[in-house]
């Protein structure tokens, strides 16, 4: 069995041996031609010719045209009656439109608009659904993210277009801030001083443009000031936020600022006295 197997693979090589010829060249040719335009692509990206998500797609697209160019090598070399083929395709191709729903059509045109009106670009952070994520790939359909637990989502394109989306860039300085209360016997200067000073021991925050403080409430017991400071690295947004606050603890319990607002206690008693509590 194995010598008639031998046999017959051997009688099919020496009868289409030029055909596998045609089709080693023939592949190689479509490869050699993709390696160079994907080259060339990414030469364009480098440069800043052509943005990330535009290569990206380009790069897809002269894939799948390499692959389909290849099945047609194949076809050609190895199938004389192409009609089955044909047919084959054409009967698929249908059986695809036909399933397609609107809610696809409808992904793919918010796909177009997305990639045309570039809200945000490959490798932006982002803040959508209240949580932190990284754009991956823009594809016709789904826009790809890693979260910040490294979870790979898809979002329908549809959905982008009506879910408001913060687009933190990869480099774009932004603001952020840490609110404290502290009493009215501490004078304002103060602690605006000892915030100021925590803000410039934290790592990842910028010089200039240069931090400042602002009193943005007068409550009943405290006085809310509010730090705000400014930074580039937005892969570390949650570190730097975590850091500021941490170092502005430090800084206030350190030079003895007491940051817990005193609440008002209502008695219960005859004379419904008011007391205040830390």
């Amino acid at each position: 069995m194995i010598n008639n197997f031998l046999n017959q693979s051997y009688a099919w090589l020496v009868g289409n041996w030029q055909s596998i010829v045609y089709l080693v060249i023939g592949v190689g040719i479509i490869y050699a031609i993709y390696k160079l335009l994907s080259r060339e692509i990414n030469r364009l990206k480098n440069q800043e010719k052509i943005d990330e998500n535009i290569a990206f797609n380009l790069n897809r697209l002269f894939k799948w045209i390499s692959i389909l160019a290849v099945l047609g090598v194949i076809v050609t070399q190895f199938v004389v009656d192409l009609s089955p083929v044909i047919g084959f395709m054409a009967l698929a191709g249908g059986t695809i439109i036909g399933f397609a729903s609107m809610n696809t059509i409808g992904n793919a045109i918010a796909g177009i608009i997305v990639t045309l009106s570039k809200p945000f670009q490959i490798g932006d952070r982002i803040l959508f659904n209240e949580e932190f994520a990284d754009v991956v790939a823009i594809d016709l359909i789904y826009t790809r993210m890693k979260t910040l637990d490294n979870v790979l989502i898809s979002i329908p394109n549809q959905q982008l277009l009506t879910t408001k989306i913060d687009n933190y860039g990869k480099k774009r300085i932004v603001r952020r801030n840490c609110t404290i209360t502290a009493g009215y016997n501490i004078s304002s200067e103060k602690i605006e001083k000892l915030l100021i000073d925590s803000a410039n021991r934290v790592e990842g925050i910028l010089k200039e443009p240069k931090p400042y403080v602002l009193v943005t409430n007068l409550l009943n017991f405290a006085v809310e000031y509010s730090l705000y400071v400014f930074t580039n690295q937005i892969k570390k947004l949650r570190t730097i936020d975590s850091n500021l606050k941490r170092t502005v603890l430090e800084v206030c319990e350190k030079n003895g600022i007491d940051l817990t607002t005193p609440n008002l206690i209502q008695s219960v008693g005859g004379k419904n006295d008011t007391i205040l509590s830390e």
